[in-house]
């Protein structure tokens, strides 16, 4: 209510008769947001532990008080072997990781946890010859990872950072690190070809929402790791607060025609339907590491109100029927196509952090 006032406030013009009353709703609402901005924290941290829960193998005492989720994301370990992918959760008193199980449920499997009282952070490219990579020094452990990118290495050594100075000034290292779950026999490092990104295994077009679940084949950490990404509990929340549905005219990079959708985007993601009244979707589009921009002109759309998502080869063209509708879309897109930096951060979550 809060965002819809504010964009009503914007659209009225000073004389018009609604303005004052739009005025002083939304004055009431503010406040109100503000009495409930911490619990809201806390709750969507409560239910991100949650969730987290269901993905991972190896742990048992995710969720305790006092633990926040701070950031998942891919990234690659440097062992005796080489490279190998891992998938990274950093919480505010330690930071595992894990490999992709090639169980039934599809979870990530815990290898090792790092607490972060004590712990130090460098870049590290030039001793080991690798692009955008770090070192973590723990007390016990130590361990060198790279990420996909500069701008990821940069979020991760910032949350990371972060995490350490609020371990710090927290009551000193935890005693006992996360309890474990009895180990999984098979090997970590076995590759199947369902690990090779598909945008089938994760727009779920050919299977039901309903038959995927069980299986968790298509959930946010599978996301970041088919994309070798990553996502922030500030990323959550801002993605809370942009959500959005509506018809789009949906164009394949090699097609000619549009087709009409009612479009659904939440929790970073575009849900496809025929009409707003089907249950089901048709399919659906994670946009995490997806580019939003506006087609060029070799790329011939030649109509208004276009923009285009792309990753890879993959290329979707979207038109929005109205200026007002395309400034919308392209609004809460961008908060799920760009991360949130920290400068971004620190004015959203005003001084209630973590």
């Amino acid at each position: 209510y809060k965002h819809v006032l504010e964009r009503l406030c914007k659209h009225h013009p000073p004389n018009h008769a609604d303005f004052r009353d739009c005025r002083a709703a939304l004055a009431e609402i503010t406040e109100m947001v503000a009495q409930l901005h911490g619990t809201m924290i806390k709750m969507e941290n409560f239910q991100k532990l949650h969730e987290l829960k269901k993905d991972l193998i190896g742990i048992d005492n995710l969720v305790t008080p006092g633990r926040e989720f701070i950031r998942l994301g891919s990234l690659s370990k440097l062992s005796g072997k080489g490279l190998q992918q891992r998938m990274f959760f950093l919480f505010n008193d330690v930071l595992l990781y894990t490999s992709r199980g090639l169980t039934a449920s599809n979870q990530f499997k815990v290898h090792g946890q790092l607490p972060l009282y004590g712990m130090t952070i460098e870049e590290s490219e030039e001793e080991w010859g690798v692009p955008h990579c770090l070192t973590l020094r723990g007390q016990r452990q130590s361990i060198i990872v790279a990420a996909s990118s500069r701008s990821e290495m940069e979020k991760w050594m910032e949350d990371i950072q972060m995490a350490i100075d609020l371990a710090e000034k927290s009551n000193g290292p935890t005693p006992e690190l996360l309890a474990s779950s009895p180990p999984d026999n098979k090997s970590p490092d076995e590759a199947t070809a369902a690990d090779q990104e598909s945008e089938d295994d994760l727009s779920a077009s050919r299977t039901s929402l309903e038959r995927q679940a069980p299986h968790r084949g298509n959930t946010m950490v599978h996301v970041c790791w088919h994309r070798s990404t990553s996502v922030s509990m500030v990323d959550f929340s801002i993605a809370v607060e942009n959500q959005l549905s509506g018809n789009l005219l949906r164009k394949f990079k090699n097609s000619n025609g549009w087709q009409k959708l009612w479009v659904v985007f939440t929790n970073f993601c575009l849900f496809f339907y025929k009409s707003h009244q089907d249950s089901h979707p048709l399919a659906s589009l994670p946009l995490l590491g997806y580019s939003l921009t506006i087609p060029s002109e070799s790329e011939n759309i030649h109509k208004d109100y276009v923009f285009k998502l792309h990753f890879k080869s993959h290329v979707y063209y979207f038109r929005a029927e109205s200026e007002y509708t395309f400034e919308r879309w392209m609004e809460v897109i961008r908060s799920a196509t760009s991360s949130a930096s920290r400068a971004h951060i620190l004015s959203h979550k005003e001084s209630h952090l973590y």
